[in-house]
């Protein structure tokens, strides 16, 4: 990271100078809503609030994590995005899951999440991006809307999905990631105007090289360890959809195939064989919208080599014949 960037977010703020000075907790006023602030300021499970940490109209906000204090168990009501740019911090995430965030690691966190933050040291530097929902709008888009990994992602960051309120990724070897996370950084501390969008398809960005380079989420995790799984199952999918197989996804995870058919099941609502047919129609789809191939060619760039049965198939998803498609 630029040095005069890194000692700048090193910098003291006067919360933490209170810190050291003596004061013993953090202050919850600094982060409650005012109506939850008159009904219950000393709540044990408070809701940090957008609006004290944002300013109105923004869609994206940061702010360097708190250092030197316990941060007690909380809720936010946005999409928290935890970017450790130096040291560590250790989080204890929906009471259960302890999870430590390394230099370069990244940490989403939906509304349902809970959190807490042990005390952190003066060179354990973590930007917290306050994010409200229609931020992500154009950096989901750009992941395609039919594409498998989008809609893993997207109902772990609405809250949409239960079982997935928190998302933790191991970015600090994806060299893409880093760079477009410090790039946003950068934007937003220099309060660099008319960069919303700008900030927008940088999300983007790095949604997509998550997707396609990080090989752990929410690992080490006891509720994580399916996620892993399904993350996984997803990715190979997404890029074997031609010839892959149950068979060979199964010896890549080293799990039975009945385990991986019930995860599938269990989390997408469809068996890998629907699964895999759905991304094989999703880029004829594409190769329809964005090339000139004819249909045999896309039938033979998918996998398929049954013409009836491809346009069977291709109807049923879309409702028009590949030609009407492409028309």
């Amino acid at each position: 990271m630029d040095r005069n960037l890194l000692e700048k977010l090193k910098e003291i703020t006067a919360e933490e100078q209170a810190l050291l000075d003596g004061q013993k907790k953090i202050e919850k006023g600094l982060y409650l809503a005012e109506r939850n602030l008159r009904e219950a300021p000393e709540a044990e499970n408070f809701v940090i609030d957008a609006g004290r940490l944002m300013e109105k109209g923004r869609l994206i906000e940061i702010r360097p994590h708190t250092r030197f204090a316990h941060f007690p168990s909380h809720r936010h009501n946005y999409v928290e995005l935890v970017y450790m740019v130096s040291g560590s911090t250790t989080h204890i995430l929906n009471e259960t899951d302890r999870l430590v965030l390394e230099e370069g690691d990244l940490l989403f966190l939906n509304q349902y999440a809970t959190q807490e933050i042990l005390p952190a040291g003066a060179d354990d530097i973590a930007i917290n991006f306050i994010i409200l929902p229609a931020f992500f709008e154009q950096a989901i888009s750009m992941m395609g809307t039919d594409n498998l990994l989008r809609g893993f992602l997207l109902s772990a960051l609405s809250g949409a999905n239960a079982a997935v309120s928190y998302l933790h990724f191991h970015a600090g070897d994806i060299l893409p990631v880093r760079n477009l996370m410090e790039n946003m950084i950068w934007n937003l501390v220099m309060r660099k105007s008319q960069t919303n969008v700008l900030n927008q398809t940088t999300m983007g960005l790095a949604l997509m090289n998550l997707s396609a380079f990080a090989t752990e989420i929410n690992s080490g995790q006891p509720s994580g360890y399916e996620q892993q799984l399904l993350f996984a199952s997803l990715k190979y999918i997404e890029t074997h959809y031609r010839d892959g197989s149950l068979q060979e996804l199964c010896r890549t995870l080293g799990e039975p195939d009945y385990y991986l058919s019930r995860l599938l099941k269990k989390q997408t609502g469809h068996t890998f064989r629907e699964l895999l047919q759905k991304r094989k129609l999703e880029q004829a789809a594409y190769l329809l919208s964005n090339t000139t191939l004819t249909t045999a060619r896309i039938m033979e760039a998918i996998g398929y080599d049954n013409s009836s049965y491809f346009h069977r198939l291709f109807r049923a998803q879309y409702g028009v014949s590949p030609k009407q498609y492409r028309s």
